[in-house]
């Protein structure tokens, strides 16, 4: 396993982050624990999760699963790299989502409890919360460093001037502020590029990719059809919209010798930007397997290709659309 540091902090991760999202709906427990022992076997030491997955309101299926994993002791805690996040609905009360100082309180110590430890190593808003001064947020977010229960902030789906927003004034307040920023990233979904992706850049954020197979897309979903695998509705208007694109695709990889998937994490670890695109593996193949994208070398050759099959925004912006 190659790790990097997460952005500007001295914390090193594996260049492949480990989700949890499919643990509780689509993976059961045990098999979650078998998918959490080998990541670590592997190397694999930075784990991903939030408070909402489980998709049961308030219950933290996930966070559960991983704690009751971490309570089996062997020094699973202590190798792991923990990240969570806050921001979603864990009730029905009014206080009970997005970023008010009360919800982030209620929302740190639900997570400790379901997730069996004394603190999170990286602590990710979910979302931006447009109703709730910045100054409320970090005097939370501070707190909560103080206390020992978080070490590092960082945040997931934010424009690139709410990154900028949120650093300013952390550095006005002499705080470290934001360390990471979580996007949805791929070779079809690049808009972060025009200005997300230089913001990270600027105040040294290490960049998280969420969804770097675009839901499978990416994943050879042409050839699977062709295998008789189903498609849900939404991956076949997908298909339909993006068609000559994945057949370019998959032509591509087969040509190239390598399995769409392990391409499109490939072509993410190649843009220094990326620390560690997050992989959700539903099944210890899939957690075995993405491995291989980490030996792929992908040269300016294949790269201008891969530009000409699945185009970007244009570069950075105003440059993109402007002179």
């Amino acid at each position: 396993m190659e790790f990097t540091q997460l952005g500007r902090t001295g914390l090193k991760v594996s260049r492949l982050c480990l989700g949890t999202m499919n643990f509780g709906p689509e993976t059961s427990e045990e098999d979650s624990f078998v998918i959490m022992d080998k990541a670590l076997e592997l190397g694999i030491n930075f784990f991903d999760t939030a408070n909402v997955y489980g998709w049961k309101t308030g219950e933290g299926i996930t966070e559960q699963i991983v704690g009751r994993w971490f309570a089996q002791g062997g020094g699973r805690r202590e190798k792991v790299v923990l990240a969570t996040k806050v921001y979603g609905n864990m009730g029905d009360w009014p206080n009970q989502s997005h970023l008010s100082a009360l919800h982030i309180r209620q929302a740190v110590e639900g997570s400790l409890k379901r997730l069996q430890t004394d603190h999170i190593d990286l602590y990710q808003m979910h979302h931006i919360d447009r109703l709730t001064p910045w100054e409320e947020i970090w005097e939370a977010m501070e707190t909560l460093v103080r206390q020992g229960k978080v070490i590092y902030v960082g945040s997931s789906n934010f424009a690139g001037w709410h990154l900028a927003q949120a650093n300013e004034i952390a550095r006005s307040r002499h705080l470290m502020g934001l360390v990471s920023e979580q996007s949805l990233y791929n070779l079809k979904d690049r808009m972060i590029e025009l200005e997300v992706i230089p913001t990270c850049k600027n105040y040294g954020l290490g960049l998280i990719p969420w969804s770097p197979l675009a839901g499978g897309l990416l994943g050879g979903a042409l050839q699977k059809i062709k295998e008789g695998r189903r498609a849900s509705e939404r991956m076949k208007k997908e298909i339909i919209e993006k068609r000559s694109s994945l057949e370019a695709w998959e032509k591509f990889c087969k040509a190239f010798g390598e399995k769409p998937a392990d391409m499109a994490l490939a072509w993410l670890l190649h843009n220094p930007a990326v620390t560690s695109p997050i992989i959700g593996p539903r099944t210890l193949d899939q957690l075995v397997g993405s491995l291989r994208a980490l030996k792929i070398k992908l040269d300016k050759t294949a790269r201008k290709k891969l530009d000409e099959i699945w185009p970007g925004p244009g570069g950075e912006a105003p440059e993109a659309y402007a002179w």
